[in-house]
């Protein structure tokens, strides 16, 4: 297919749907993984000067309800789009919204969901400043009221990485920040179908007191158990992000607990905070990459460090086996970099996204990243069974998405275990600059395992 080189890390031939063993000329690593054939749906050009439309936390760039798929992004002069496809056909109803939004900062992402009954909600243009919020005027709609704030979104606060998430039952949830780099902390507010209105659930559910403020990754497992962990931050720079903390809901955020069922007295501190895994300042630390939990509702988190005496950041999976944390480095990279300073950064690796699957007795798990010694590619490690770190590493694309991150539809993901991931070639310099990138065409990257 034009556009891809599949397994182009690999010297061998390939037929779709075929269970291989494909061989690295460079070591002895036997990949074993049936393969589709990806397919790459363009949707129009959008703005692509800085990282805006692809940075990780946006939850979410695609979302699917029913057999129809949206997608969100700003165009070239900064405008928000919002555009639907029927499931399975290439072409694209698009609507140019009357908003706007400030794409020099990366920060001011676009994030959406369709609750149960089909309404799509968006927020929008956000780095410390008051809520901007809408919903569709009818369900399936794509014109959005000019205000729409019933219930507790009513609020001052001063938002950063907004985020919706739907629970099983159709309801929405609604996280973000309040609050500054280094002293913040994390709002919760639920949506509710039959009033449609939002409730504040905790104003303060993670809080750093102060000192520090949560950057943190979610997921909802089959259960509908909300599961989040987060990194602690001191200051603004990069360089002072610390420690992996967890904790998990089973009432839809309401009540809040650990690993070991100990429930938590809200807000979470630092003090009291469960720990998955302990890393010192500078040791590159990302903040705000992803998580799933498999079909026993045990957390996965991926991120990327740089590990004890090592110059070199890697990914590693930090995981729950049901009695205790482990901790396992996915392949070996060998570019040396450090992060250090505020502000969206552009380092040699993107963060990485998760996604876990169960066939049989076994979990299974595929780690989207873009990497510079990958050349710059939408890239893939996978493990067929997480009971081991057994990783292999192709790439779906032939070109280079440059700064791109990695974001993908979570709820096609949950219910058809199809993977459809935001693409497009981006530009992004250190500390919020922009890159001399023209606009880009937008693609929607569909693959099945």
């Amino acid at each position: 297919m034009k556009n891809f080189a599949l397994l182009a890390f690999y010297a061998c031939l390939i037929s779709p749907g075929i269970l291989i063993s494909c061989a690295n000329n460079d070591s002895d690593d036997i990949l074993y993984s049936t393969i589709s054939e990806p397919r790459l749906i363009p949707v129009t050009e959008g703005y692509s000067a800085t990282s805006v439309n692809a940075v990780i936390f946006r939850k979410n760039s695609i979302f699917t309800h029913d057999q129809f798929q949206y997608i969100s992004f700003y165009d070239p002069d900064g405008s928000v789009v919002i555009g639907k496809r029927e499931i399975g056909t290439n072409e694209w109803e698009l609507h140019t919204t009357q908003f706007t939004g400030e794409v020099l900062n990366a920060h001011n992402n676009i994030s959406i969901a369709v609750d149960g009954d089909g309404y799509l909600h968006m927020a929008w243009n956000h780095h410390n400043r008051p809520l901007n919020y809408t919903r569709s005027i009818e369900s399936g709609s794509l014109s959005l009221a000019e205000s729409f704030r019933p219930g507790s979104l009513d609020s001052e606060h001063r938002v950063t990485y907004p985020e919706f998430y739907r629970m099983p039952d159709g309801d929405l949830l609604f996280m973000y920040r309040h609050g500054s780099s280094g002293d913040g902390y994390q709002v919760l507010h639920r949506y509710d179908l039959g009033s449609q209105t939002w409730t504040l659930l905790h104003e303060q559910l993670i809080d750093g007191l102060g000192e520090v403020n949560p950057y943190w990754q979610t997921t909802i497992d089959d259960q509908g158990t909300l599961h989040i962990s987060w990194t602690w931050r001191r200051h603004p720079g990069v360089e002072s992000n610390h420690d992996i903390a967890y904790a998990r809901s089973r009432d839809g955020g309401l009540t809040w607990e650990k690993t070991t069922g100990d429930i938590y007295e809200l807000p979470i501190t630092p003090e009291t905070a469960e720990y998955a895994l302990r890393i010192p300042e500078n040791s590159s630390l990302m903040n705000q990459t992803s998580m799933a939990a498999d079909s026993e509702g045990r957390p996965y988190i991926v991120n990327y460090w740089r590990p004890a005496g090592s110059t070199v950041p890697q990914y590693h999976l930090v995981f729950h086996d049901g009695d205790n944390w482990n901790v396992s480095q996915v392949g070996n990279l060998t570019q040396e970099f450090e992060l250090v300073g505020g502000g969206t950064m552009s380092p040699p690796i993107s963060r990485p996204q998760i996604a876990v699957d169960t066939s049989g007795d076994r979990d299974r798990a595929i780690l989207i990243f873009r990497a510079d010694e990958r050349d710059r590619k939408v890239s893939l490690a996978v493990n067929n069974d997480l009971r081991n770190d057994d990783w292999h590493f192709f790439d779906l694309t032939d070109f280079s998405v440059r700064a791109w991150e990695p974001s993908f539809d979570t709820e096609l993901w949950q219910r058809d275990k199809k993977l459809h991931i935001y693409v497009q070639k981006v530009g992004q310099l250190d500390h919020e600059r922009p890159d001399d990138v023209p606009p880009q065409m937008v693609y929607v990257l569909e693959w099945e395992p």
